[in-house]
């Protein structure tokens, strides 16, 4: 029986609007003025869903298929079944298993690949051969991507009082490059500056900032963060954040994982490590942070369970 595709309806009449947390157990333990914009009570459990179904929504194409660790192939598969499409998922075979049956169960088909073997993209592009009719979406490098993360600029915009600094997980740049969009499309007078926060050990973001030129990662790196594994930043993202981002914060792995812990201690909020690494930045570098009024932008809840246990319980 075909399928039918009913009329999308606005991404703002989907989506749920940004959580702001005030955290005063969080900004009185590291002596800092911080506000929390989490997305990990989104559809999906984070912010990709904006942009996943601002995408399939204006896409012709009845079948979509994408690469990703897992926040966006969850998110573009919920986007494919809302609006009677098919979606294909290339996810690495080392994916949280949260994600891999989570993408499952909102009616997505993955597809496991040993990215040791065989790069994502690659594999992205035999499916890509065997089902012509699709359109092979980015999780972070699509113009419709970064308009779908647009709206979460312009609510961050509406914040009030109005943070001076907005602290964003960097991967693929898919997030920054959609609020520093949101927030310049909003018309904020006195917009606030824009930092990303990105692994350490997956630093291409902030190489390519300081030469000025993309930088690539010769393999994915194996940061905690599963959601900044990336080669290296989009080009259409790239555009808009060698402008619009303040710097990069470069953040150790034991202080993302040091991020997890405190927001689920001190502000009851279950974060996964790549949606902990706008706090990890404020603990990388507290100097850079004091006297501003700080957001960090909590990108995503979708931990593995086992994981989060022995980020909580480091000794147990």
């Amino acid at each position: 029986m075909p399928r039918t595709t009913p009329e999308p309806e606005p991404l703002s009449h989907v989506a749920r609007p940004v959580t702001i947390i005030k955290a005063p157990r969080l900004s009185a333990r590291l002596g800092l003025d911080i506000i929390i914009a989490s997305e990990t009570f989104q559809l999906t459990g984070s912010f990709k869903f904006r942009a996943a179904y601002n995408l399939a929504a204006k896409v012709k194409e009845k079948m979509l298929i994408t690469a990703s660790s897992g926040n966006f192939g969850q998110a573009l598969s919920y986007a494919c079944a809302l609006l009677g499409k098919e979606c294909l998922v290339v996810m690495p075979d080392n994916s949280a298993s949260v994600k891999i049956e989570a993408v499952r169960e909102f009616g997505g088909t993955v597809f496991l690949v040993d990215t040791r073997l065989k790069s994502r993209a690659q594999a992205t592009a035999e499916l890509s051969e065997q089902h012509p009719q699709a359109y092979v979406a980015s999780a972070y490098d699509d113009p419709l991507v970064i308009e779908g993360n647009a709206s979460l600029g312009r609510e961050l915009a509406a914040m009030t009082p109005a943070p001076e600094v907005i602290v964003s997980p960097i991967g693929g740049g898919g997030l920054s490059s959609g609020i520093i969009s949101g927030l310049t499309s909003a018309g904020c007078l006195n917009r606030p500056h824009v930092t990303g926060a990105e692994p350490a050990i997956a630093n291409d973001a902030a190489r390519s900032l300081k030469a000025q030129v993309i930088v690539e990662n010769e393999s994915e790196p194996q940061t905690i963060a599963d959601g900044a594994r990336t080669l290296s930043l989009g080009k259409n993202n790239w555009q808009i954040l060698k402008e619009g981002l303040a710097g990069i914060v470069e953040v150790p792995e034991h202080h993302i994982e040091g991020a997890v812990r405190l927001l689920f201690n001190l502000a009851n909020l279950k974060a996964e490590p790549t949606g902990a690494l706008s706090l990890g930045a404020v603990l990388t570098s507290p100097g850079l942070f004091a006297g501003r009024r700080i957001c960090c932008v909590v990108s995503g809840g979708n931990v593995d369970l086992k994981l989060l246990k022995r980020i909580l319980l480091p000794d147990g």
